[in-house]
């Protein structure tokens, strides 16, 4: 068979330098990458047209792609796990706020749709008890899935989002970090938090995973495998993984990350329904691990 070339958007993570500079290779298919920067901006491209064949793309993305039929398939290959609670701030010069005193209040997000903003509101509606309808939730852009109906208010077109929760326009905000002195975290010991929260739920908050086209699963399921044995290659590099191992890869890794989003995505009717793991890969995915 000829030998494919593939247009590919990986972010320049330490455990894909080596697919990335070609030095790890598959006798099936050349990667010839685009770089976005940040990466999230290839997202909306992948949804909406299916710009490349292989992609990373943030979860939850992925689950309102796939809940509105676009044709993409998921490998369990990690790109970016991360704890989630240092990326919630708030200004303490306007006094003090923790987790669970944001009912009535303006929160600010990029956009509602986002992988770290479904984490977080996850787990102050699952751990805080937080009442997430009673936030008054600003957002500033779009979702990558044109079909999801946003019903947030949206921040006038010339604000930025730091400047807005500086400014007192905002009360807090989720999915960002600052250098700023003035501004803490929602949660007063994130690392804390975040150790608590893994010793009691066991997962990881997966990001970002890999996606390809349907098209090439289907045409070329040898090429889809033969790409995650690749990313996979590429990790195994790095040595032994660390506990919590943030980016798992296959089936088994990540199924309870999996899992819980899926929880949380459904409880923030970012989908329809809760899907079986199972239902998130195809026939050459599913086999993964």
């Amino acid at each position: 068979m000829d030998r494919l070339k593939l247009k590919a958007v990986l972010g320049n993570h330490r455990h894909v330098q080596a697919v990335k500079s070609g030095e790890l290779r598959s006798e099936l298919f050349d990667l010839d990458f685009i770089e976005y920067t940040p990466t999230n901006t290839a997202f909306k491209p992948m949804v909406r047209e299916q710009a490349f064949d292989v992609c990373e793309m943030a979860i939850v993305t992925y689950l309102m792609a796939k809940a509105h039929g676009k044709p993409l398939v998921l490998l369990p290959a990690t790109m970016l796990g991360r704890f989630q609670h240092s990326y919630a701030l708030y200004d303490p010069a306007r006094g003090s706020l923790g987790p669970s005193d944001l009912e009535g209040k303006r929160v600010g997000i990029r956009s509602f749709t986002t992988t770290t903003g479904a984490w977080i509101r996850g787990i102050l509606a699952n751990d805080y008890g937080v009442n997430l309808d009673k936030i008054r939730w600003i957002t500033f852009e779009d979702p990558h899935v044109a079909e999801y109906v946003d019903t947030t208010e949206r921040a006038p077109k010339d604000k930025k989002i730091l400047p807005m929760l500086l400014d007192g326009e905002l009360d807090a905000v989720l999915g960002e970090t600052s250098d700023n002195p003035r501004l803490k975290s929602l949660f007063p010991d994130p690392a804390a938090e975040a150790a608590r929260w893994y010793a009691r739920r066991g997962v990881v908050p997966v990001n970002h995973l890999v996606v390809v086209t349907e098209k090439l699963a289907k045409s070329r399921p040898d090429v889809v495998a033969s790409l995650y044995d690749l990313l996979k290659r590429n990790k195994e590099q790095m040595g032994p993984a660390a506990e919590p191992d943030l980016v798992p890869f296959g089936i088994e890794a990540n199924r309870k990350p999996l899992e819980l989003i899926v929880h949380y995505a459904f409880q923030q009717s970012l989908i329809p329904r809760r899907y079986a793991i199972e239902e998130l890969f195809d026939e050459t995915t599913r086999g993964l691990n």
